[in-house]
């Protein structure tokens, strides 16, 4: 079972069942999300949180990736996770959000630099993507602070509500990371 303490006050772990019900509640505080993240209308009733924690456990069960929860002084605070992983080609993406009264300490940026430690060191992945709406300035920050390269838009690349968003990728290889 993977869990990773971030700092003293914060640590990750894989999100079970007995997360629902405070997940949903964070989603729900969260007006934010709405703006960057499709799935979130359709997050309606903690049967929904609980639908999607069942899929993220099979995720893991099938070792194609997984996703963390992020706890901050007892709360829980935002997820993160590779979306999956490609085991042909070593590589994978990894998704975050945050709830908006955890923005600005730092937690998502310390949770990706361990999400990319454990995918060089324990996986011996290759490659990891992270892929940030243009507008969306907080989320592009967190590759730029890791590293990242920047490696170009893809147009149109999710459907958001009412309108097409373009995004940009950026990648970190595993020989960048290994030299940092």
């Amino acid at each position: 079972m993977f869990t990773y303490r971030i700092n003293n006050e914060a640590y990750m772990k894989l999100l079970d069942m007995n997360d629902a019900l405070p997940l949903f509640n964070l989603i729900k505080r969260s007006k934010n999300l709405h703006q960057w993240l499709p799935w979130v209308e359709g997050t309606k009733e903690v049967t929904d949180t609980q639908q999607f924690i069942r899929i993220a456990m099979k995720q893991y069960a099938d070792n194609n990736g997984f996703q963390a929860s992020i706890w901050y002084r007892g709360q829980i605070a935002g997820l993160i996770g590779f979306h999956q992983i490609n085991w042909n080609n070593r590589a994978t993406s990894i998704g975050y959000w945050l709830g908006e009264e955890f923005e600005g300490l730092g937690l998502m940026t310390q949770a990706c630099n361990a999400m990319i430690q454990y995918a060089f060191r324990d996986l011996h992945l290759n490659r990891i993507e992270i892929r940030a709406a243009v507008q969306n300035y907080k989320s592009q920050a967190i590759p730029q602070r890791l590293g990242f390269t920047k490696e170009g838009c893809i147009r149109q690349f999710e459907w958001l509500h009412d309108h097409y968003s373009d995004a940009f990728v950026y990648s970190l290889l595993a020989e960048e990371w290994a030299t940092r």
